[in-house]
């Protein structure tokens, strides 16, 4: 809806109250009404080209869009309770979800769960006081992307990617205290979670899969602590070439690429190919987070960044949102 079009359709509008008091003819009215429905027509085609060409750029907008066109508006309709029972109050909806996404979680220990306090904080003082640059902080805020969706603090990503040269000292600070200590903001712990539809059946609590939108400061802090990861866990050399997904350059395409060129080959040599596949039900959901705990220990990743990972799984405050609204605040 561009300046030109708003004009149209006000001048459209102004020519029918005209015609309606005899100020003016017919022919003038369509003439303002063609000119309206042509200058729509050749916005919206416009849009429709662009959004394909920019969506590298801006994807939100581009499902958005496609979203808009769909007949089902409402993301989470009637649920099915234990009883079997249709719950249709976006109250008790909120309610069944949350339920249903903290039993799916595991709390299983692991066997190095319990590890004593004081083995950890002796720990913390063999290893080098992590630090956080104010120009590293400075990059991870100007590359922000503008279009992705706020936090619960309502701060949008636009604002931190503008002021990127007037928080970046302060927020370096906070970051660098909050490493060292171990320390997270309560702010940075909530997020807003909303029941996304997989497939089967709409009733079913169990076919919904949870996206959680945290705070952008929380999320440039994690950033620079999957940074530290990353780096420690390539130069020990714990990731396998065959791993596909997660490390930098390996994507799923880049994994059927190399699982094709294998059977291809075996087929080649007359070798007999069997492939079995494997899909675990709630994976990322059913991590335990002692054991991602104990494994990360395992991996000599040092002491500063497992203990901030610690704070940061645990007591996170969940906010359950149902057409946009938040209908239940709850902690996992």
């Amino acid at each position: 809806m561009s300046k030109q079009i708003l004009a149209e359709i006000r001048w459209k509008r102004k020519v029918h109250g005209m015609w309606k008091e005899g100020q003016a003819t017919w022919e003038e009215y369509r003439n303002a009404v063609k000119a309206c429905r042509d200058a729509t027509r050749k916005a919206k085609v416009h849009l429709e080209l662009n959004l394909p060409r920019d969506v590298k750029d801006n994807k939100k907008s581009f499902f958005k869009y496609i979203s808009s066109k769909q007949k089902t508006k409402d993301n989470v309709g009637p649920l099915l309770n234990e009883v079997g029972v249709l719950v249709m109050e976006h109250t008790e909806k909120a309610e069944l979800l949350n339920a249903f996404f903290a039993s799916v979680f595991s709390a299983k220990a692991g066997p190095q769960a319990s590890q004593a306090l004081e083995v950890r904080e002796e720990a913390c003082r063999k290893d080098e006081l992590p630090l956080v640059e104010e120009d590293c902080v400075r990059d991870h805020l100007s590359n922000l992307d503008a279009h992705k969706s706020t936090g619960p603090n309502g701060m949008h990503p636009r604002v931190l990617r503008e002021m990127a040269d007037l928080i970046a000292e302060p927020l370096s600070i906070i970051f660098e205290r909050s490493w060292r200590t171990g320390e997270v903001p309560e702010d940075w712990r909530k997020a807003n979670v909303t029941p996304i539809f997989k497939k089967g059946k709409k009733e079913d609590p169990g076919n919904y899969r949870p996206v959680s939108l945290t705070s952008i400061p929380g999320k440039v802090m994690e950033q620079l602590i999957l940074e530290v990861i990353i780096k420690q866990v390539e130069e020990k050399k714990f990731i396998r070439n065959s791993q596909h997904g997660f490390p930098k350059g390996k994507l799923c395409l880049t994994n059927l690429i190399a699982f094709c060129n294998g059977m291809t080959g075996w087929v080649d040599e007359g070798r007999a190919v069997d492939v079995v596949y494997l899909d675990f039900s709630k994976a990322f959901d059913t991590v335990s987070h002692n054991i991602l705990i104990c494994k990360l220990r395992k991996c000599g990743l040092d002491e500063w960044t497992v203990r901030w990972i610690e704070n940061w799984l645990n007591g996170r405050a969940l906010r359950v949102l149902i057409s946009g609204t938040v209908y239940l605040e709850a902690c996992n």
